[in-house]
């Protein structure tokens, strides 16, 4: 699998540590190497093509052969290379950029601090609100709310925000006072017989109850996705987030919406706030927002947040915090360029309604004897895996069911990524309704291919 000793795959091996990727197994049977893309497909160095169905990380919005960011990144590192935004300095691009967005928030935003992953802008949204927190006189309100099954980032902060082990095991906590609340999988999580409805009000009930008893006055902010993603893609169910932010209200906690899957047009509108009907204080971004061509992130802040830290800022002499590629010329050309191929070709129109026929097509595979679950919403799905559909439960061992079926899926030309035993679909905001039936066609092969490789005493439709 790994070829001679000179070759990528060997090279590979010898030298590269991969994040999320067990190395034991690594140095057993090699990377899959990806020489080109093209639209939706990526090539290996064999020439095998591949429909990239996550979009690389949820992020390649416009395919893997958009032109015109590729000029407008060259035409950038012609002018300006490189600058950065510390002491009162800016640029053109990171100018326009901070203008686009805040005119583009679903909710009025004040400002926009630039990063450079949503880790590092999930990092700054804590660091803000710890901050302002200070501004105010209320030093004891440092909480943070999340969900379990969240992902927040990687970072040393981030990491303690997001909720799946893996992420925590080995990596020492330093976050002190996450509190994380039951995740809104309504199919996994639900009692028998409670609507989608109940479920929200009893999630609601439950975060009411955890802010009494911590004490209102320590809690500054609910962190949440408003599709969660790596956690599985999971869909709140109904009336959820109306319910959790008439809490939040009541108790003056801040909002967080982490869009850095969901923004730009993955859940059928511009941002998942605007799907869900959420009215966040921060907003986090990054991934679609220059289609992951260069690395662009940010954070959009309302005058909430703003105020108290302007004038601590002001007091202090300076907010002590940035990053040297924060704001980078050349990626906030590319993110404004990405963001006029969004609006001239209506992108986010586009991948609503296309987002339908890939959810019609996962919904009619829950008829497979391995599916138990199918859902999503616009370009952005999942199904679970099961071996039982009446126990809900898959192989021996959580996420091998899940393993498999990626592996032989792989294999039939379609690139996912498992999460345990679930199968996320994300892919490029440009697919075409042919190229999703195709999608689909590699999907039912790579499950039938699955069920084959299984015992067949150990399924139970």
């Amino acid at each position: 699998m790994m070829g001679t000793p000179n070759s990528a795959e060997a090279r590979d091996v010898a030298y590269h540590l991969h994040g999320y990727t067990n190395a034991v197994r690594h140095e057993e049977v090699g990377p899959l190497v990806i020489d080109r893309g093209e639209g939706i497909y990526v090539y290996d160095t064999t020439g095998k093509r591949y429909i990239e169905a996550m979009a690389g990380l949820w992020s390649v919005a416009l395919g893997f052969s958009e032109k015109r960011l590729v000029r407008a990144a060259a035409a950038q590192m012609e002018k300006l290379p490189y600058y950065h935004t510390f002491s009162h300095k800016s640029h053109g691009p990171v100018i326009d950029l901070a203008e686009r967005l805040a005119k583009l928030a679903p909710v009025p935003m004040s400002k926009v601090f630039f990063t450079n992953s949503g880790s590092e802008a999930i990092d700054t949204a804590l660091k803000l609100i710890w901050y302002r927190s200070n501004a105010l006189g209320q030093p004891e309100r440092k909480k943070i709310i999340v969900r379990n099954r969240a992902y927040h980032g990687v970072t040393i902060a981030a990491s303690c925000l997001t909720s799946l082990p893996g992420n925590h095991r080995s990596f020492d906590l330093i976050v002190p006072g996450v509190l994380r609340m039951t995740c809104p999988h309504h199919w996994r999580e639900a009692a028998p017989g409670e609507s989608e409805e109940d479920f929200a009000t009893r999630l609601a009930e439950e975060l009411e109850s955890t802010i009494v008893a911590e004490g209102p006055e320590t809690i500054a902010a609910f962190f949440g996705e408003p599709v969660m993603g790596a956690g599985g893609v999971v869909v709140p169910p109904r009336t959820y987030w109306e319910k959790v932010q008439a809490v939040l209200r009541k108790y003056d906690i801040l909002l967080v919406a982490d869009e850095v899957i969901c923004g730009f047009g993955r859940t059928g509108n511009l941002f998942g706030s605007q799907t869900f009907g959420i009215r966040p204080d921060i907003m986090v971004m990054s991934k679609q927002l220059s289609s992951s061509y260069l690395p662009a992130s940010a954070l959009m802040i309302n005058e909430k947040i703003y105020a108290p830290i302007r004038e601590q800022s002001g007091e202090i002499g300076t907010l002590g915090h940035g990053f040297t590629g924060g704001g980078h010329p050349v990626p906030a050309a590319v993110a404004l360029e990405t963001l006029n191929i969004i609006e001239e070709r209506q992108i986010v129109t586009h991948a609503a309604a296309v987002g339908e026929r890939l959810q019609a097509g996962l919904r009619e595979l829950q008829a497979h004897p391995l599916v138990g679950e199918a859902r999503g919403v616009g370009l952005i799905a999942a199904i679970e895996l099961v071996t039982n559909k009446e126990t809900k439960e898959g192989l021996e061992q959580p996420g091998q069911l899940g393993a498999l079926a990626n592996a032989k899926l792989q294999e039939a030309g379609v690139i996912s990524r498992n999460m345990g035993d679930a199968l996320a679909f994300c892919p490029p905001l440009i697919i075409t309704e042919t190229q999703v039936d195709e999608l689909l066609a590699g999907l039912r092969k790579g499950l039938d291919n699955t069920l084959a490789a299984l015992p067949a005493q150990s399924v139970r439709a």
